[in-house]
């Protein structure tokens, strides 16, 4: 039993609070682009959460278009080109 209490204890000090749950859906809605045009609107956290879902995706489906296109501009390109070597030097930044 008193390992229970002692579980209790912890996880009753590790919890977040609403006002750091608030905090951090504030933050969240500053840093998506779309809610950024709203921000002074009141929107509902879960409203918020999946936006940043959405925007997450769409910058992993962005970066695998790049990433793709960077293949193929590559496999065009011949490696001792000078647009090959802007195109090394800009992947070493």
């Amino acid at each position: 039993m008193s390992s229970r209490r002692s579980r209790s204890r912890q996880s009753s000090s590790s919890r977040i609070t609403e006002e750091q749950i608030n905090d951090l859906v504030s933050k969240l809605q500053t840093i998506l682009p779309e809610a950024r045009i709203r921000s002074n609107d009141r929107v509902s956290a879960a409203k918020v959460l999946q936006e940043t879902c959405n925007y997450i995706k769409s910058l992993h489906r962005e970066a695998d278009d790049l990433s793709e296109r960077l293949s193929e501009l590559l496999a065009t390109t011949d490696m001792s080109s000078s647009q090959a070597a802007i195109i090394r030097s800009l992947l070493m930044q």
